[in-house]
C-alpha cells in the first residue's frame, strides 16, 4: 500500500515518504490549532511546514511537482500559512488594528510578488536569443550581462519566502504581546521585494538593448564561415533532459578525433545544461525558420545519433550526405527501424548491424549500411587486463521499461528483486546502474528500482567496515571538488542566462582544458572506486562513474537485451541476459544476436549459482570461444581501429558529397561535366576501405577474401552454432561438427 502510494505522489525514497507525511500533517494541523487556539503548538506545525517544504523542494522535487499538479503549489502553501496565522491572531483576541494590517501586508505582499513576475517575465523574454552558442566567440555582439542571481533565479522562491518577517513578527507578538517587533516585521515585508523590483528595473532597461535577430543570426554566420565545419551532429529530443543527452555526448571525443571539422547541432535550449565538455562549437537553434538561415556552406555530413521529428528541418539540406549513427548497437526495435531509411547512409557496428536491417526487410539497400565499429569503446579494458578482488564482482545493468509493452525489455518488473537475493546470497559484490529512464513509464518499475537499492543498502550496512564507511563519507567533499572543477572546464557551471553563457563563449583553439579535463576524470573514478572498498556495493544513479569505468570494474555482466550488452562484448568477459519469459534456449538466441556469446538465464534465476562458476572458476566458461567470435560480428574486426574506420568513412561520404554538390553547380550553370575535383590533401586513401559490403577486407590493400564473411551463417537446423557467426571448434567434440545443443553439456548455462 505505502509503495503504491509512494508511486503516486512520485516520492522516490523512505526518508522523503516520512517527511512528505510530516508535511501533510503539519498544514492539517494549522487550522484545527488556529481554532482552539494554541499558539505554541501552532507555531511549531508552522515552522516543521516550513522546514520539510524547503527539503522536499531539494530532495524530492518530482514530488513537489506532483503536488502541483493537485493545485497544491507553493503559493497556495504559503497563502494557506498566513492565512491561517492571521486565523489564530484574531482567534487569540489580538488588536483588531494589527490583524488588520497582516491582511493588508499578505495582500501587497502578493501585489508586489505580481508586479515582480511581470518585471522578471519581461526581462527574461527580452532576453531570449534565436540561437545560442558554445565555442564561437560572440564577444562583438553587445549581449547586456544578466541580471545577479539573487535577483534573477528561483525569485518566486525568494518573494515568497518575504513573509517570514511579519508571520514571525506577528508569532512573536501574540506570545509576548510586544507588538512593535510585529510592526517591524510587517515593514520589512512590504519594504525588501520593494527594493528588489527598483533593483531589477534596472536591469530592464539593459534588456532593451539586446541585439535584433538579423544582428545574432548573422554573427553567428561569420563565426561559423570562418570556422567552415564540414561535419555536423545533429540531435533533436521532445523531453530534453540528462536522460536523453548521453545520446550527444557519447559522441563527442569521435567528433574532436576527425580529420573533418565538426560542429554540433541542438534543437533544444535545455540541452546546454547536459552537454559534456567540448572544444568543438556547438549551436543550439530552436526555431526551423532560424536553422534555416544558418550558413552551413561546408557541411558535408551530418550525422544523427536519434530519431526525432526535427530531424526533417535538416534533412531538406540537399548538400549534404544524412547519415544515421544511433547511440548504440541492440537487438531493440530501435535499432532496425524503419524510419532510418530516410538517410542516405546508415553506419553500424559490425556485420550484425547489417543483417539487423536485412532480416526486418525494411527496404533499406544493403550499400547504404556502412559496418565504422564503435569508436566510443576504446576505454574498456580487456578481459587478460582485469584484476579480480576477494569478491565476485556482478554489475546489473537493466534497461528501462521502453515507451510501450511492445517494446518493454526489462528484467526488473519480473524477476530484478529475486535476482539481487539470490546474488547477496552467493556473496558477491553487486554494481547496480539502473537505466536512467528507469520508473518514467511504470510504477512497478520504479518500485523495483527503489527495492533494489534498499537491499543493497541493507547489506552494505551488514558487511562493510566502519573504515570502509568513514572512507566513502569522507571523499565526498573530494569528489564534489572535482566535479565542479570538471564542469568549470565543460562549461556546465556557468552563471546566468542562454543570453549570458553566448555572451561569454569563446572559440577554443588549443587541447589545454582537454587534457586537464580527462585528467580529472580519471582522478574522480579513483578516488571513487579506491573508498568504496572491495565489498561493498555500489548503486549508481549519476553520469559518474561512467558506464564503462563500471565495466573495468566487473567480472560479469548481467543485462537485459540492449545496447549495454553489445558495449560489454567489447570486454570479451562473462555476460549473462536475462530470459524473463522463460523462452527455449534456441529460439531466445535465434531472436537476439547479442545472446549467441551469453549465459541465459531464466526467470526463476536457477541457474545463477552454475553461471557464476565462470567468475570463480574461469577455466570453466565454455561461452569464452563464442564471446571471441561474436565480438568481430558485432562490433567489427579489431584492426583497423574503430576510429579508423569511422574516420575514413566520414571522409570518403564527405568528398563523395562534395562532387556531387560540384556537379549539381555545373549542370545548373549550364556546364558539362568533363573533369572530376582533386582529393584534399587531408583525405588521404584507405585501401581496406570500401563501402560495399561484398569487397569488405579485414586485410589492407587485398581486397576481396573469399569466404572470410561467407562464414557468418545462420541456422540451418540442429547442431549449429548461436546465430550469426561461425562455430569454434571445442575439444573432444570432433573439431568443427557440434553436436546437437539438447547434447551440448552447457546446457543448464545458456
Amino acid at each position: 500500500m505505502i509503495r503504491r502510494i509512494r508511486a503516486i505522489l512520485r516520492i522516490r525514497t523512505t526518508g522523503g515518504f516520512l517527511l512528505a507525511s510530516l508535511m501533510g500533517l503539519s498544514f492539517a494541523a494549522l487550522p484545527v490549532l488556529a481554532l482552539i487556539p494554541a499558539e505554541r503548538a501552532f507555531l511549531a506545525a508552522a515552522a516543521l511546514s516550513y522546514l520539510t517544504d524547503e527539503w522536499l523542494h531539494s530532495k524530492e522535487p518530482d514530488f513537489i511537482g506532483r503536488l502541483a499538479t493537485f493545485r497544491l503549489n507553493r503559493i497556495m502553501r504559503f497563502l494557506a500559512r498566513s492565512a491561517m496565522l492571521i486565523v489564530l491572531a484574531d482567534r487569540v483576541d489580538a488588536p483588531n488594528a494589527l490583524v488588520i494590517a497582516a491582511l493588508v501586508v499578505t495582500g501587497i505582499q502578493f501585489v508586489l510578488l505580481m508586479l515582480y513576475t511581470a518585471l522578471h517575465r519581461t526581462i527574461r523574454i527580452g532576453r531570449v536569443l534565436p540561437i545560442v552558442v558554445r565555442n564561437l566567440d560572440m564577444g562583438g555582439l553587445g549581449i547586456p550581462k544578466s541580471p545577479p542571481a539573487f535577483l534573477y533565479d528561483r525569485y518566486l522562491r525568494k518573494l515568497l519566502h518575504l513573509d517570514v518577517p511579519a508571520n514571525l513578527g506577528l508569532a512573536i507578538g501574540l506570545v509576548t504581546q510586544q507588538w512593535r517587533i510585529t510592526e517591524a516585521g510587517y515593514a520589512l515585508t512590504v519594504t525588501l521585494p520593494l527594493l528588489a523590483i527598483l533593483a531589477l528595473l534596472v536591469h530592464f532597461r539593459r534588456a532593451r538593448r539586446m541585439p535584433r535577430r538579423e544582428q545574432v543570426i548573422a554573427a553567428v554566420n561569420e563565426q561559423l564561415a570562418a570556422y567552415r565545419p564540414e561535419v555536423a551532429l545533429y540531435f533533436s529530443f521532445a523531453a530534453v533532459s540528462q536522460d536523453f543527452m548521453y545520446q550527444v555526448n557519447m559522441w563527442i571525443e569521435t567528433l574532436e578525433s576527425l580529420d573533418r571539422r565538426a560542429v554540433i547541432i541542438l534543437r533544444e535550449r535545455g540541452a546546454f545544461r547536459f552537454l559534456s565538455r567540448t572544444r568543438l562549437p556547438v549551436v543550439c537553434v530552436p526555431k526551423a525558420d532560424d536553422l534555416a538561415e544558418i550558413a552551413l556552406d561546408d557541411v558535408r555530413v551530418v550525422l544523427y545519433p536519434g530519431n526525432a521529428g526535427k530531424n526533417v528541418h535538416m534533412l531538406r539540406v540537399a548538400e549534404a550526405k544524412h547519415v544515421f549513427i544511433g547511440h548504440g548497437d541492440s537487438d531493440k526495435l530501435a535499432s532496425s527501424n524503419r524510419v532510418s531509411k530516410v538517410y542516405d547512409e546508415i553506419w553500424v557496428a559490425g556485420r550484425a548491424g547489417r543483417d539487423r536491417y536485412k532480416r526486418v526487410r525494411h527496404a533499406i539497400t544493403n550499400d547504404a549500411i556502412v559496418e565504422v565499429g564503435r569508436p566510443q569503446l576504446a576505454p574498456i579494458r580487456l578481459h587478460q587486463e582485469h584484476r579480480p578482488g576477494p569478491l565476485p564482482v556482478v554489475l546489473y545493468a537493466p534497461t528501462w521499461e521502453g515507451w510501450s509493452d511492445d517494446d518493454c525489455h526489462t528484467s526488473l518488473i519480473p524477476m530484478g528483486v529475486p535476482l539481487i537475493k539470490k546474488l547477496l546470497a552467493e556473496n558477491v559484490r553487486v554494481i547496480y546502474k539502473p537505466h536512467p529512464l528507469t520508473g518514467r513509464r511504470s510504477p512497478q518499475a520504479a518500485a523495483a528500482d527503489q527495492r533494489i537499492q534498499a537491499m543493497l543498502r541493507a547489506d552494505n550496512r551488514s558487511r562493510e567496515a566502519k573504515a570502509t564507511a568513514a572512507a566513502v563519507a569522507g571523499s565526498r567533499a573530494r569528489l564534489q571538488e572535482i566535479q565542479a572543477r570538471m564542469d568549470e572546464l565543460s562549461g556546465r557551471n556557468r552563471t546566468g542566462d542562454d543570453a549570458q553563457q553566448t555572451r561569454e563563449a569563446r572559440l577554443v583553439r588549443g587541447g589545454d582544458d582537454a587534457g586537464a579535463w580527462q585528467q580529472l576524470y580519471d582522478e574522480w573514478h579513483r578516488v571513487f572506486w579506491e573508498t568504496r572498498g572491495p565489498v561493498r556495493h555500489n548503486v549508481i544513479l549519476k553520469t559518474l562513474p561512467s558506464l564503462y569505468e563500471c565495466f573495468n570494474q566487473a567480472d560479469i555482466l548481467i543485462s537485459d537485451v540492449s545496447s549495454v550488452v553489445a558495449d560489454f562484448v567489447a570486454s570479451l568477459k562473462p555476460y549473462v541476459l536475462t530470459n524473463a519469459a522463460n523462452l527455449p534456449d534456441d529460439e531466445f538466441r535465434a531472436a537476439y544476436t547479442t545472446a549467441g556469446g551469453a549465459y541465459l538465464l531464466d526467470r526463476e534465476c536457477t541457474r545463477l549459482p552454475a553461471i557464476l562458476d565462470s567468475v570463480r572458476s574461469p577455466w570453466h566458461d565454455p561461452m569464452a570461444p563464442y564471446r571471441r567470435t561474436l565480438k568481430e560480428y558485432v562490433l567489427g574486426p579489431d584492426r583497423p581501429t574503430s576510429m579508423q574506420r569511422f574516420n575514413a568513412a566520414v571522409g570518403d561520404l564527405a568528398d563523395k558529397a562534395a562532387a556531387q554538390a560540384w556537379e549539381r553547380s555545373l549542370e545548373e550553370g549550364g556546364h558539362l561535366l568533363d573533369t572530376v575535383p582533386e582529393q584534399p590533401d587531408h583525405a588521404e586513401p584507405f585501401g581496406w576501405f570500401n563501402r560495399s559490403a561484398d569487397a569488405y577486407s579485414p586485410f589492407p590493400d587485398h581486397g576481396y577474401q573469399p569466404g572470410y564473411y561467407e562464414e557468418y551463417t545462420h541456422f540451418g537446423g540442429p547442431g549449429e552454432g548461436p546465430q550469426g557467426y561461425p562455430q569454434p571448434a571445442r575439444p573432444g567434440y570432433g573439431g568443427d561438427a557440434y553436436p546437437a545443443y539438447p547434447a551440448d553439456p552447457r546446457d543448464g548455462l545458456r
